[in-house]
């Protein structure tokens, strides 16, 4: 299954839509292209359902929000909802602050997102109804490690459950739940909570994914989540041969995304069913 999700990314380059944040938005239009993908950015309101029409899923990320772009949110997420494109939700430091909180909530209501993407905190904020955050990174208390592994997949299904959503909880150790069945994902490196961004751009590479893979959206989540999790690996190995910091790390490690294949994304992941 995963041989056929992996190549049907390379063989429909699906076009990705993302509504993200202006902090990591290069980034994230740089590794869709190196996943495989076509980016566009668009969040103006005046051509975010035109632009829908177009592509094969969509991003919506509240890293950078105001009331003129969760205007454009909502109309591209109705949108892409009556085509049928995956849409990703990225709830960037839900639990922050209540405006946040509203949207976040205000979008689970009007848009029905094929996957939440986001750390241990924002995923308990959404599945509690509350929460708080110390910013954009999971709090300590939420780091998942094996003592709290199967409380969290619990979580992760629960919340899959109530949304109808696959549920992506990427830390140390990765969760990607449906209702039914977890994928607990055990690549990656620790330098990668460094990086400004890279939690955006798993997101934007999980549309990616789903975008080429609409009827296998657990598969296509899971595959995209290891995929970035195996490049932050093979980027540190050449880190450390060019005793480089985290701008390298960056640079290497969209390289690294852009240089997989198959073969070395199957004999790198390590996914265990749950």
């Amino acid at each position: 299954m995963f041989k056929e999700v992996y190549e049907n990314v390379g063989e429909k380059t699906p076009l990705v839509h993302s509504i993200t944040n202006y902090v990591t938005v290069n980034d994230c239009a740089n590794i869709v292209l190196a996943a495989g993908g076509s980016p566009i950015m668009a969040d103006g309101i005046e051509e975010v359902e035109e632009i829908n029409s177009i592509c094969d899923s969509l991003v919506i990320n509240i890293g950078t929000l105001n009331e003129r772009v969760i205007k454009a949110m909502i109309a591209a997420g109705k949108k892409a909802n009556e085509i049928g494109n995956p849409v990703i939700l990225d709830p960037v430091a839900v639990g922050a602050s209540t405006f946040r909180n509203e949207t976040t909530f205000k979008l689970l209501e009007e848009i029905h997102f094929s996957v939440i993407r986001g750390n241990a905190s924002e995923i308990k904020a959404i599945y509690e109804g509350s929460g708080t955050t110390s910013g954009v990174d999971a709090n300590a208390e939420d780091k998942i490690e094996e003592e709290n592994l199967q409380a969290m997949v619990t979580l992760c299904k629960n919340l899959s459950k109530k949304t109808g959503s696959v549920i992506a909880l990427t830390g140390a150790i990765d969760i990607v739940a449906s209702h039914e069945k977890a994928k607990v994902i055990y690549n990656g490196n620790p330098l990668m909570s460094k990086i400004t961004g890279t939690g955006c751009m798993l997101t934007n590479v999980a549309a990616t994914y789903c975008g080429a893979n609409k009827n296998t959206i657990l598969d296509a989540s899971t595959l995209a989540v290891a995929h970035m999790g195996l490049a932050g690996e093979l980027a540190f190995k050449k880190l450390q041969e060019i005793d480089g910091g985290t701008s390298s790390y960056r640079m290497l490690l969209i390289d690294e995304i852009s240089k997989m294949n198959y073969e070395k994304l199957k004999g790198g992941i390590n996914i265990e069913n749950r």
